[in-house]
């Protein structure tokens, strides 16, 4: 691979940035195309396909075939809350291939006897997120059911476009919830977004049950995501 599509790759899969890369029959890379690029010569659902699903697959092109290789970053889900529900969640999101971390100030709760081999954050999600930002690929579930915890992460996956927002509470507390991310400066479309109550309806009751259907949510989510174009429309 050139010097230059080699740093190119490196620097998109450290910044956990979708990339893709095409090349020859004889395995010569000869672009990279990222997320959200346009290929004149590649289906736009074609690429959208590949990078949903981070399959391989070979590309007709002119004057002949190309291999079609996507390099996706791991997703990861960010659950607001060392509560119950995460308990569950975290072997369960392991078991699916999702790297979990858990954000939650209340040192009683967020302790290493409770979450044992889980990547604790024992700290005010305002702190956490400075060094460890949300992005596209990771999916926010916030479990709270504390403003003073749940709405500022809430706003920031909403700003970064994490491709799932879940938000824990029953519709009247989400009500109150959406008059304050309204009055945060977030329109009603980005606010329409979030997964609350959160989870698949599947009539969930005890925290593994709530458990299973945020983690359901969240693979549907992730599958089924949009990917956006340079103009900002969805594919």
């Amino acid at each position: 691979m050139r010097r230059d599509l080699l740093h190119a790759l490196n620097r998109a899969r450290v910044n956990r940035q979708a990339i893709a890369t095409l090349s020859d029959e004889r395995g010569e890379t000869v672009r990279l195309i990222r997320e959200g690029e346009q290929a004149e010569d590649v289906p736009g659902e074609v690429l959208a396909r590949a990078f949903r699903s981070g399959k391989p697959s070979m590309v007709e092109v002119a004057g002949g075939a190309l291999f079609l290789n996507v390099y996706l970053p791991p997703p990861r889900i960010v659950v607001i809350g060392a509560v119950h529900i995460s308990q569950a969640l975290a072997p369960m999101a392991r078991l699916a291939g999702y790297d979990l971390t858990i954000i939650d100030p209340r040192t009683a709760f967020a302790t290493e006897d409770r979450f044992e081999g889980v990547d604790l954050r024992p700290d005010w999600p305002e702190d956490v997120l400075k060094t460890f930002p949300l992005d596209a690929h990771t999916a926010l579930a916030a479990v709270t059911h504390d403003p003073k915890i749940d709405d500022y992460p809430l706003s920031q996956a909403l700003k970064a476009g994490c491709f799932y927002v879940g938000a824990l509470g029953s519709r009247k507390t989400h009500a109150r919830r959406v008059e304050r991310l309204l009055a945060f400066g977030h329109s009603q479309s980005e606010i329409d977004r979030i997964s609350a109550p959160i989870g698949l309806d599947i009539g969930a009751a005890s925290p593994g049950e709530i458990a299973v259907a945020v983690l359901a949510d969240i693979i549907s989510a992730y599958r089924k995501r949009a990917i956006a174009s340079p103009a900002g429309d969805a594919s």
